[in-house]
């Protein structure tokens, strides 16, 4: 029996939803194995895992999960073209140094790209800056002086970069707390997912 949906957090909860059932899955940085070895279970998928640290795939191991040990950074090129249904990168796009490049190679690799990131225009980080702080906050969890991520940003700076790559947004969902928001999100928000493809006619930028 499947269990109920409240076995992931909202947010991995929210991808799975998306995910089709029996299909290709590449999850990018997958932590360990949460997702996709609920995926596996629940949704039949054949799915690979990708993680810097050692005791993440260790951990993906133990739990059924098949994944490597690897670094986005060096871009993608132990998988193929078109070899997975959807690409993941769950909460990891700004801390990515090359942006633009990992977001060409999730859309090389795979028929669909799902990005999720903090949202940097939430009004809890903008009092915060208001304050004269920089924000730490649920998703933003790090100070100023340690944190991995690099690259903040808003809904439209997303949405705009895909535009300059020729990458379709096919959904956009924010959440905050767990339940999503629909009246300003780039404000109320704290958290953005987004479903993309390749925009049909263009090639990769």
């Amino acid at each position: 029996m499947s269990a109920p949906n409240t076995a992931l957090r909202p947010d991995l909860q929210l991808i799975a939803d998306w995910i089709t059932p029996g299909s290709r899955v590449l999850d990018l940085g997958c932590g360990q194995g949460e997702l996709l070895a609920w995926l596996k279970t629940h949704k039949q998928v054949k799915g690979y895992g990708v993680d810097l640290e050692v005791a993440n795939i260790v951990a993906c191991v133990a739990a059924g999960v098949d994944a490597i040990q690897g670094d986005l950074e060096t871009g993608l090129a132990d998988f193929g073209d078109a070899t997975f249904d959807h690409v993941i990168l769950s909460q990891t796009i700004q801390a990515m140094r090359h942006t633009e490049e990992i977001l060409n190679e999730m859309l090389r690799v795979g028929r669909e790209a799902i990005v999720t990131f903090p949202n940097f225009g939430y009004w809890q980080n903008r009092l915060q800056i208001l304050k004269g702080h920089m924000p730490v906050s649920e998703t933003i969890p790090f100070e100023w002086y340690n944190t991995p991520n690099i690259h903040w940003c808003m809904l439209g700076d997303f949405e705009n970069l895909c535009a300059k790559n020729g990458v379709r947004v096919a959904e956009r969902v924010v959440m905050d707390q767990g339940r999503r928001v629909h009246w300003l999100p780039n404000l109320l928000g704290s958290l953005a997912f987004y479903r993309v493809t390749r925009a049909p006619g263009r090639a990769k930028a």
